[in-house]
């Protein structure tokens, strides 16, 4: 999967392939040959009064008595892969602080015109920016039926997701045409058109897309005018600020990752339950948010090792009065 004159030339990792399924069954065979027992199609259910660990296996639950335990259970966002987030309830009835579960790197609710949506669903809005609280983002955006989604959509999630949490409604802004200036697109504009429609004008002067032109009819039928009877700087302006109103995230379930979990104050420099010694969590249970995918798997990847160290050192020392006794003895 890997070159190795690459990574000895500049020091980094170049895959050969980007599917994830060789590197999966790689870290299989790897834990296989560690000596892991895998059971598969458990769920873990919680605890038994006297503190034991509880699954649910195809033949019923089974009580296990476990030294130490990594809980790496995952948010809410993908609940037909299990990550379904019924570990919330488990855990707040025994007293842990968990911040509620939250759609992250996220698509968002827009009212389309029935227009609008039908006709551009599906689309991309190519080499735009976009601009949300003083942050600027670069990329591509996707027209959904209900709304937006893409790269850049969510890398401004967050402040998006707060912000229409707090008042119902965020007005995210898009530039159409980022690499050129109001000046430069009034100049193009004020050529005469003859003939041609506005929409002709807008797609070789501007170089504009269909769907990018339906987005300016969209936002001029918003503030209830017609794109037509714009002035040329008004039009060059909006070209580069197209408002456009969202009124919620899109599904948890349909999220890239999940915001919220468990509370740090939760855990000890260990990532071990400070109310539930010998049980660690990592990964999206904690309460954190990645602004991609990449720094997510880096996040996760980084806080299990991180939860495996804890874990040997808690064995390390429970195994320490054992041995001192050996040796007084």
């Amino acid at each position: 999967m890997i070159s190795p004159r690459r990574i000895a030339v500049i020091g980094r990792v170049f895959p050969k392939s980007f599917k994830s399924s060789p590197l999966l069954r790689a870290w299989l065979h790897r834990l296989d040959r560690s000596g892991v027992r895998f059971r598969l199609r458990h769920r873990w259910m919680g605890w038994d009064q006297g503190g034991e660990i509880i699954v649910e296996g195809p033949s019923g639950p089974i009580t296990l008595r476990i030294d130490a335990v990594v809980l790496a259970l995952g948010g809410a966002s993908w609940p037909k892969l299990g990550s379904n987030g019924a570990w919330v309830g488990i855990l707040e009835k025994s007293g842990i602080v968990i911040a509620p579960l939250r759609p992250a790197n996220c698509g968002f609710i827009v009212n389309w015109s029935e227009i609008f949506r039908d006709r551009f669903e599906g689309q991309p809005l190519k080499r735009v920016t976009l601009t949300f609280g003083g942050k600027t983002v670069r990329g591509e955006v996707l027209i959904t039926r209900d709304g937006l989604e893409g790269g850049g959509m969510y890398a401004l999630s967050e402040p998006l997701r707060e912000a229409i949490a707090a008042s119902g409604k965020a007005v995210l802004t898009i530039a159409l045409r980022p690499d050129m200036s109001a000046a430069e697109l009034q100049k193009r504009l004020e050529v005469p058109r003859g003939k041609q429609s506005l929409s002709n004008v807008l797609r070789k002067t501007a170089k504009l897309s269909p769907v990018a032109i339906g987005l300016l009819h969209e936002a001029a039928a918003s503030a209830s005018e017609k794109l037509s009877a714009m002035s040329a700087a008004a039009l060059a302006e909006l070209i580069n600020a197209v408002p456009v109103r969202l009124v919620a995230t899109a599904p948890l379930e349909g999220a890239i990752s999940t915001a919220g979990g468990i509370a740090f104050d939760e855990i000890d420099a260990n990532f071990m339950l400070r109310w539930r010694p010998g049980i660690f969590v990592a990964g999206e249970m904690l309460d954190w948010e990645a602004p991609t995918g990449g720094y997510l798997l880096q996040a996760c990847f980084s806080t299990g090792a991180a939860a495996g160290r804890g874990v040997l050192a808690w064995l390390r020392d429970a195994d320490a009065p054992a041995e001192q006794d050996q040796n007084s003895s």
